[in-house]
């Protein structure tokens, strides 16, 4: 049975004002309660209360104040949580930047945030790279251990502080979108808290609950929905550093992890890996919710998750702007499609575009950024004076559920009609042969050509004149691939999200 939604405006009225203060909280009441763990250990909410004060007075002697930048190397560990929490405590803004990044992004990231201070994890090879490259040196904080850290940047200049939840920004996320040059993503202690307090009701988060934290921290996902949204409901989170069907799969039968948060393409290749063992079924004896984001799903994909983990899978939609979840499968009211689902509660959407067909969406809602850091002419191509946030999404309300048909700024335009490539990928996904698919445009004499790329799946040799032929049974012949390539893996951001720059920028 489906729960009511939570009311916004009460929601809202029981925020608590800044992002460390729910962990508090709870230390207080329910102190021996598991917070986060990772493949080191564990932490109660005693534990993690005591880490975020360690970590917070640490930050405060190198010279980090209120409105300074902290910008952090993440990975998916408890001292990345800490260090997050320790921000808030001083009012400082965190500046997540995943390890997965390589050197010269990151280089560029400290660059535009103009951080007091760098640090950063040392639990990856990678992690421990970029410390390396940047000449961090080490610090052994109580409580929390090792980590990476540069010298003070006595130049950098602070911005002011806010008592008001929703003006101060609790955290900056870089986000590169389609036009490929970074954007800091301001979100405020109110926009990130909002997203906890409202994802965390509508899957109805107690404390025994465990959420598998396979999604970066440094993500808006693992972030607000994953991380904030467990704390903020007393539950934990089991901090996993690399997505791999093994490890994925002894978590859930090992472990008591109740809820799942993760990327479509996560299923495919779990779906794959438990083809090639021949196994039907998944051991998971306290899962109740299975949940994506990030990318379309398809509908083959989905069918299969179900049967696999004998559970509906959830489907959602967000931007890192929005903070993020947009609109969201409630549990209790699946449906047999690929719907993302209702607008989350305190969410209003309205459509610009032709009468009867999809629109470009914009959305008004609590969790909505403040801006683009030191950006003012970005800010305000996206977001108007009365919060109106323009996704450049297209897309469409169908009984009270949103359905997200593509990019505007990804349609390929050929020979004067428009292309959505999620509709040419879905095609190509139902293909026996198929594990992923990814479609993209490049600039030719007829306006633009259909680029295919296809992952197939395992023990299969796909043939690309087979796929063409699947293709032209159920495209227009405008919408047909101009070319497919056969692929052994669609390459990501550290997002999860497939890199189609990438893909045409090799041929």
């Amino acid at each position: 049975m489906m729960r009511a939604d939570p009311d916004p405006a009460s929601l809202l009225a029981g925020l608590p004002r800044r992002l460390h203060h729910p962990v508090f909280a709870r230390a207080a009441t329910d102190p021996h309660r598991l917070a986060l763990s990772d493949a080191q250990g564990a932490w109660s909410y005693a534990d993690l209360a005591a880490a975020t004060s360690a970590a917070a007075g640490w930050l405060g002697e190198r010279g980090v104040r209120g409105g300074d930048r902290v910008l952090i190397i993440t990975e998916n560990t408890r001292q990345a949580g800490a260090l997050l929490l320790a921000c808030s405590a001083l009012d400082a803004w965190a500046v997540l930047v995943n390890a997965r990044l390589s050197g010269a992004e990151i280089a560029d990231l400290v660059a535009r945030s103009e951080p007091r201070l760098v640090c950063g994890v040392l639990n990856s090879v990678q992690a421990r790279g970029h410390a390396a490259a940047l000449g961090l040196g080490t610090a052994d904080i109580p409580g929390l251990g090792k980590i990476a850290v540069g010298e003070t940047n006595e130049a950098a200049s602070a911005e002011p502080v806010h008592g008001d939840a929703a003006r101060q920004v609790a955290a900056l996320i870089y986000t590169s979108g389609s036009s490929g040059v970074p954007k800091g993503v301001m979100l405020t202690h109110r926009n990130l808290l909002y997203m906890a307090a409202v994802s965390g009701a509508i899957r109805a988060l107690q404390p025994d609950d465990k959420l598998l934290g396979v999604l970066p921290v440094s993500h808006i996902v693992g972030l607000a929905v994953v991380f904030l949204g467990a704390l903020m409901h007393g539950a934990s989170v089991q901090f996993v550093q690399r997505f791999t069907p093994p490890a994925f799969l002894k978590a859930l039968a090992d472990d008591r992890v109740s809820v799942v948060l993760g990327a479509p393409a996560m299923l495919s290749l779990l779906l794959d890996y438990a083809a090639e063992r021949g196994e039907a079924r998944i051991l998971a004896p306290h899962l109740r919710i299975v949940s994506v984001s990030g990318a379309p799903l398809e509908q083959r994909v989905k069918e299969a998750a179900e049967v696999y983990f004998g559970l509906p899978v959830h489907h959602g939609y967000g931007i890192t702007e929005c903070g993020p979840t947009i609109a969201q499968i409630r549990p209790g009211a699946e449906r047999p499609d690929c719907s993302v689902g209702p607008l989350l509660p305190g969410v209003e959407a309205r459509f610009e575009g032709p009468e009867g067909e999809a629109g470009e969406l914009f959305i008004r809602s609590p969790s909505v950024m403040l801006g683009y850091f030191r950006d003012a002419a970005q800010t305000a191509e996206v977001l108007d004076a009365q919060g109106w946030f323009r996704t450049g999404d297209l897309a469409r309300l169908d009984d009270g559920h949103l359905t997200v048909v593509g990019r505007a700024k990804d349609i390929i335009i050929r020979y004067g009609f428009n292309v959505t490539p999620a509709e040419v990928e879905a095609v190509l996904c139902r293909h026996p042969s198929v594990l992923q698919a990814a479609v993209a445009g490049r600039k030719s004499e007829a306006g633009e050509d259909i680029l295919a790329f296809v992952v197939p799946r395992a023990g299969h040799t796909p043939d690309t004149g087979e796929l063409a032929q699947h293709a032209a049974q159920a495209l227009a012949s405008y919408k047909r691939p101009t070319r497919i390539f056969v692929v052994p893996v669609l390459p990501t951001t550290p997002t999860g999200k497939i890199a189609k720059r990438a893909l045409v920028e090799a041929l």
